[in-house]
């Protein structure tokens, strides 16, 4: 048995953060010495090197969350959770791409484009002509959130003008629709880049990104044959003991328990 400052040591976690993650149930309860003195196992090492590497996945909320969940959930819904976390770093990973090829899809358009001026602005029926699409069609792009006209006010109602912002958001737009995104990831890659001022500035912020999640992933794997063992405790033991083949093949199993869903149409 370890006390709190051993175990300190070996994780670099402070005396005070152990107490509160073990509170969080982040790490298992120590049992109390005669002394009334906090011993934890050699598994709490584990576990909060794990809880370090999940922190920076998902961060520390979700992995506080995630961790005390699974402590006490069924092994399969337990699974679920930890695969659902590997899913929504996918899905980051996915939103990244779609903007950075919405983004070079208009690269070479605003390195030559001049400053806009009120001529550049289209109308509606302008618009659709333009783009090969129906007023309708522009209509709902709108109402989706995928393009931001402005309205002008006149004696009979207002209309619609399509500023060189909402034009290029058309274009992107149409561009990917063109290319079989469906509506909700067209939305993610138009929000991800409506307020970038520069391209090329924009798709470094992307490249170092997905980076950032592609180190999150490595994390999330790194914590995952902890987790294993949280899960199945009956085998903890073994596993730590001979930590290599039965974790790998501990982790396979729970993760391919639930496949990632298809992509709704």
């Amino acid at each position: 048995m370890l006390t709190v400052s051993a175990v300190a040591t070996a994780t670099g976690y402070s005396v005070q953060q152990i107490r509160d993650l073990e509170r969080r149930g982040v790490i298992a309860s120590a049992v109390r010495a005669d002394n009334g003195y906090r011993q934890f196992s050699a598994t709490a090492i584990h576990d909060l090197r794990a809880y370090r590497d999940l922190a920076h996945a998902v961060g520390p909320v979700e992995a506080r969350r995630t961790m005390h969940a699974i402590r006490a959930l069924p092994a399969g819904e337990a699974a679920t959770l930890v695969c659902s976390l590997h899913i929504g770093l996918n899905g980051e990973r996915e939103q990244a791409l779609v903007a950075r090829r919405a983004l070079e899809a208009i690269q070479g358009e605003t390195e030559t484009e001049a400053a806009p001026v009120e001529a550049d602005a289209m109308t509606i029926t302008e618009l659709s002509r333009a783009l090969g699409v129906r007023t309708s069609t522009l209509r709902f792009w709108e109402k989706e959130g995928l393009v931001k006209p402005q309205r002008i006010t006149n004696r009979t109602g207002s209309t619609r003008r399509y500023q060189l912002e909402a034009i290029r958001e058309a274009r992107i737009t149409a561009a990917l629709r063109a290319a079989g995104y469906r509506i909700p990831e067209v939305r993610r890659a138009v929000v991800a880049i409506r307020d970038l001022d520069d391209v090329n500035r924009s798709l470094e912020a992307l490249d170092t990104r997905l980076d950032s999640i592609t180190e999150r992933s490595l994390s999330l794997l790194r914590a995952a044959s902890t987790l294993a063992q949280i899960i199945q405790p009956a085998s903890r033991t073994e596993l730590l003991a001979q930590p290599s083949q039965r974790q790998r093949d501990v982790v396979k199993t729970l993760c391919l328990t639930e496949r990632t869903p298809s992509r709704s149409t």
